[in-house]
Protein backbone atom coordinates (compact mmCIF):
# COMPACT_ATOMS: atom_id res chain seq x y z
CA UNK A 1 0.00 0.00 0.00
CA UNK A 2 1.23 3.65 -0.90
CA UNK A 3 -0.16 6.90 0.14
CA UNK A 4 0.09 9.30 -2.82
CA UNK A 5 0.57 13.04 -1.78
CA UNK A 6 -0.64 16.10 -4.16
CA UNK A 7 3.14 16.31 -4.97
CA UNK A 8 2.93 12.84 -6.98
CA UNK A 9 -0.16 13.88 -8.95
CA UNK A 10 0.57 17.31 -9.93
CA UNK A 11 3.88 15.62 -11.83
CA UNK A 12 1.71 12.80 -12.83
CA UNK A 13 -0.60 15.70 -14.84
CA UNK A 14 1.79 18.67 -15.65
CA UNK A 15 3.90 17.71 -18.17
CA UNK A 16 5.82 21.15 -17.45
CA UNK A 17 6.15 19.64 -13.71
CA UNK A 18 10.31 19.21 -12.86
CA UNK A 19 9.41 15.95 -11.55
CA UNK A 20 7.01 14.77 -14.71
CA UNK A 21 8.95 11.91 -15.92
CA UNK A 22 10.06 10.24 -13.02
CA UNK A 23 6.43 10.40 -11.67
CA UNK A 24 4.92 9.07 -15.09
CA UNK A 25 7.54 5.95 -14.42
CA UNK A 26 7.01 5.32 -10.90
CA UNK A 27 2.58 5.59 -11.79
CA UNK A 28 3.59 2.52 -14.39
CA UNK A 29 5.54 0.78 -12.10
CA UNK A 30 2.69 0.90 -9.05
CA UNK A 31 -0.15 -0.16 -12.09
CA UNK A 32 1.80 -2.54 -12.92
CA UNK A 33 2.35 -4.52 -9.59
CA UNK A 34 -1.61 -3.23 -8.79
CA UNK A 35 -0.61 -2.12 -5.85
CA UNK A 36 -2.89 -0.26 -3.64
CA UNK A 37 -3.17 3.54 -3.54
CA UNK A 38 -4.44 5.88 -1.13
CA UNK A 39 -4.67 9.31 -0.55
CA UNK A 40 -6.97 12.04 1.35
CA UNK A 41 -9.93 14.49 0.07
CA UNK A 42 -7.59 17.14 1.67
CA UNK A 43 -4.73 16.07 -0.91
CA UNK A 44 -7.27 16.09 -3.78
CA UNK A 45 -8.43 19.59 -3.09
CA UNK A 46 -4.71 20.82 -2.85
CA UNK A 47 -4.50 19.00 -6.35
CA UNK A 48 -7.46 20.10 -7.77
CA UNK A 49 -7.02 23.69 -6.72
CA UNK A 50 -3.06 23.40 -8.18
CA UNK A 51 -3.75 21.83 -11.49
CA UNK A 52 -6.49 24.17 -11.92
CA UNK A 53 -4.36 27.26 -11.61
CA UNK A 54 -1.27 25.85 -13.63
CA UNK A 55 -3.18 24.56 -16.24
CA UNK A 56 -7.06 25.65 -16.41
CA UNK A 57 -9.71 24.94 -14.14
CA UNK A 58 -11.35 22.28 -17.14
CA UNK A 59 -8.18 20.42 -16.99
CA UNK A 60 -8.04 20.05 -13.28
CA UNK A 61 -12.09 19.02 -13.85
CA UNK A 62 -11.75 16.59 -15.95
CA UNK A 63 -8.47 15.10 -14.02
CA UNK A 64 -10.69 14.86 -10.96
CA UNK A 65 -13.24 13.25 -12.21
CA UNK A 66 -10.68 10.43 -13.86
CA UNK A 67 -9.39 9.91 -10.26
CA UNK A 68 -12.93 9.82 -8.74
CA UNK A 69 -13.43 7.16 -11.32
CA UNK A 70 -10.38 5.44 -10.34
CA UNK A 71 -11.29 1.93 -9.15
CA UNK A 72 -7.74 1.75 -7.98
CA UNK A 73 -7.46 4.95 -5.73
CA UNK A 74 -9.04 4.72 -2.35
CA UNK A 75 -9.62 8.12 -1.08
CA UNK A 76 -9.58 8.29 3.53
CA UNK A 77 -11.46 11.24 4.62
CA UNK A 78 -10.38 12.55 8.09
CA UNK A 79 -12.30 12.67 11.33
CA UNK A 80 -12.57 15.90 13.46
CA UNK A 81 -10.79 13.44 16.00
CA UNK A 82 -7.78 13.15 12.81
CA UNK A 83 -7.72 17.36 12.47
CA UNK A 84 -7.30 17.88 15.98
CA UNK A 85 -4.31 15.17 15.73
CA UNK A 86 -2.98 16.73 12.86
CA UNK A 87 -2.96 20.14 14.80
CA UNK A 88 -0.19 18.32 17.12
CA UNK A 89 1.87 17.47 13.98
CA UNK A 90 1.43 21.39 12.64
CA UNK A 91 2.87 22.25 15.89
CA UNK A 92 5.52 19.71 16.55
CA UNK A 93 7.07 20.73 12.75
CA UNK A 94 6.44 24.55 12.85
CA UNK A 95 10.15 25.36 12.45
CA UNK A 96 9.69 23.49 8.93
CA UNK A 97 6.31 25.05 7.42
CA UNK A 98 4.32 22.30 6.58
CA UNK A 99 0.77 22.78 4.50
CA UNK A 100 -1.83 21.30 7.60
CA UNK A 101 -2.66 18.64 4.07
CA UNK A 102 0.74 17.01 5.10
CA UNK A 103 -0.53 17.00 8.45
CA UNK A 104 -3.68 15.14 7.82
CA UNK A 105 -1.86 12.98 5.63
CA UNK A 106 0.34 12.22 8.40
CA UNK A 107 -2.23 11.26 10.97
CA UNK A 108 -4.35 9.55 8.35
CA UNK A 109 -0.65 7.84 7.41
CA UNK A 110 -0.08 6.65 10.83
CA UNK A 111 -3.87 5.54 11.88
CA UNK A 112 -4.16 3.11 8.59
CA UNK A 113 0.01 1.83 8.82
CA UNK A 114 0.85 3.19 5.44
CA UNK A 115 4.59 3.51 5.61
CA UNK A 116 5.42 4.42 2.19
CA UNK A 117 4.18 7.60 0.17
CA UNK A 118 4.68 8.95 -3.69
CA UNK A 119 6.00 12.38 -2.93
CA UNK A 120 8.61 15.02 -4.15
CA UNK A 121 8.27 16.50 -0.35
CA UNK A 122 10.75 15.21 2.08
CA UNK A 123 8.84 16.78 5.14
CA UNK A 124 7.27 13.11 5.03
CA UNK A 125 10.77 11.68 5.89
CA UNK A 126 10.85 14.13 9.13
CA UNK A 127 7.75 12.22 10.25
CA UNK A 128 9.50 8.78 9.46
CA UNK A 129 7.95 7.76 6.60
CA UNK A 130 9.36 6.62 3.44
CA UNK A 131 9.61 8.59 0.09
CA UNK A 132 9.19 7.11 -3.47
CA UNK A 133 10.35 7.22 -5.98
CA UNK A 134 13.73 6.79 -4.51
CA UNK A 135 15.78 9.99 -6.04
Amino acid sequence: MIYIDTGAFLARHLSKDQYHRQASTFWDSIRKKSETCVTSNFVLDETFTLIGRRAGYNFAALRARNIYASESLKILRPNQEDELKAIGFFEKYSDHRLSFTDCISFVLMKSKKIKRVFTFDHHFQLAGFQIYPKR
